[in-house]
């Protein structure tokens, strides 16, 4: 696939370093040179330099063969333009746009008659959205759903005193109620992924993604962590763009206080929330801090736009007695650096933001891909279409289709069911089958496997 990626900040930075390796011709177009050479020199990309809301631009960019068009700059209205020159002018079929401001989440706006845009990203809200899932599941490092919410994986700390802990895999169905079924899709040992099976000893602080219906997910979780207390009171540090949006989010749920260190930006946010309290200063000062009860504080939200003050008021958080802590980090060496020791939970918004774009780009029939622990490994909702002749999974059981190290079935979803599948488990034509992959490499073999071809084979 021909590909054009606008914008070559965090988020481009991130959707080029997961297509180039999948057979897909990628040019990154952006107006810094310096980052330019920095992607070029990592990854087998084209670039080029200049405003991407020029067609003169995006011509050299080669937009006359392009199969998608990526907007992801720093500016709506540049990602906006981009489109609508890329329908109008060069009739590319698909079109993608970040757009950060609410005023153009318009239907209407974004239908073909005017900005032409196919799929609009609107990263801060899927932050927020993230963020607010985990406030249900204190103890999680990650949680994302599939089926429109009816299946939940999760990713969590197994803790010494666990009633799985110390035990084999296959101990955990023995554990569950009568009509209650999970299945523990990876683990990760000292950053390592281990290939799971029946046999396979779950160990205090392995990290271990587990996926069950929602309606299950809390009895399941209980077999590896002791139930938290629910989260209560939240501190959030920055109120800008996902700080605002955050606060706003879970205001009517929670006790928020959200801290500013902009004067204006605080006035203005405290106009938009009405329950929260907005307070102007340093969330790395300790005084405010302990004035504001941090020691009481279930959870601290560090969501500036620096990663070092993330790092730093997060850090202080914890010291000072907050039970949990989040920071948003940017960099990736940082999250990978800090998480785990005084800070909870890393968490990075490009890779929150991609799992979304990357569900608009793959070949196969794709519902929905969540990207884990930073980009190491995926989870991809996939549609298995076709009949018997013409697909290499319909009609087949388990056991039968191809071995791909590092890739496993972990749930399907037919009609209103969720099943957890066995070896002897047979796929149908419809079912939306979950497959999480632990080696990125193999992404390309998995959805080959599912697609559908034309003809007999």
């Amino acid at each position: 696939m021909n590909i054009i990626i606008l914008g070559a900040g965090q988020v481009g930075a991130s959707l080029a370093e997961a297509l180039v390796s999948e057979a897909n011709d990628i040019t990154l177009v952006d107006q810094s040179a310096d980052n330019l050479r920095l992607l070029a020199d990592r990854l087998d990309v084209r670039t080029v330099v200049g405003n991407a809301a020029f067609p003169s631009v995006l011509r050299n960019a080669g937009i006359e063969s392009a199969d998608l068009l990526v907007a992801v700059t720093q500016s709506d209205q540049t990602n906006l333009v981009a489109c609508k020159i890329a329908h109008q002018h060069f009739a590319v079929p698909t079109r993608i746009a970040r757009l950060r401001s609410a005023d153009f989440l318009d239907p209407e706006l974004l239908s073909e008659r005017n900005f032409a845009v196919n799929f609009a990203l609107c990263p801060e809200q899927e932050i927020s959205d993230y963020i607010a899932k985990l406030m249900a599941y204190p103890e999680a490092l990650q949680v994302v759903e599939f089926a429109e919410g009816r299946l939940t994986l999760i990713g969590v700390r197994a803790h010494a005193g666990g009633l799985l802990v110390g035990q084999p895999i296959r101990a955990l169905r023995e554990h569950l109620p009568a009509g209650v079924d999970a299945r523990i899709a990876a683990i990760f040992r000292e950053t390592r992924p281990i290939e799971p099976d029946g046999d396979t000893l779950v160990k205090a602080d392995d990290e271990v993604f587990l996926l069950a219906a929602s309606e299950h997910i809390r009895c399941v979780l209980r077999e590896l962590h002791s139930a938290p207390a629910p989260v209560r009171r939240i501190i959030i540090a920055g109120a800008g763009n996902i700080g605002a949006r955050v606060g706003e989010q879970l205001e009517l749920d929670y006790q928020v206080k959200l801290i500013e260190h902009n004067p204006q930006c605080a006035a203005n946010v405290t106009a938009r929330l009405t329950r929260a309290l907005v307070l102007t200063g340093e969330a790395t000062d300790e005084n405010l801090l302990l004035q504001e009860g941090i020691a009481e504080t279930d959870m601290f939200l560090a969501l500036t736009n620096n990663d070092e003050d993330n790092i730093m008021a997060a850090s202080l958080a914890k010291r000072l007695g907050c039970k949990r802590v989040l920071a948003l980090i940017n960099r990736r060496a940082y999250a990978e650096m800090v998480e785990g020791g005084p800070i909870d939970i890393g968490l990075s918004p490009a890779q929150i933001s991609i799992g979304s774009l990357l569900t608009h780009v793959r070949q196969a029939e794709v519902a929905r891909i969540h990207r884990l622990r930073r980009g190491v490994a995926e989870a991809l909702e996939l549609v298995v279409k076709g009949e018997r002749r013409n697909s290499r999974v319909v009609g087949r059981r388990i056991e039968e289709l191809p071995v791909i190290p590092g890739a496993h079935i972990c749930a399907i979803l037919r009609g209103p069911a969720v099943i957890i599948p066995h070896h002897d488990t047979v796929l149908e034509s419809g079912d939306h089958v979950v497959v999480f992959c632990t080696r990125k490499r193999q992404l390309a073999a998995v959805e080959k496997l599912f697609q559908e071809r034309s003809g007999f084979f």
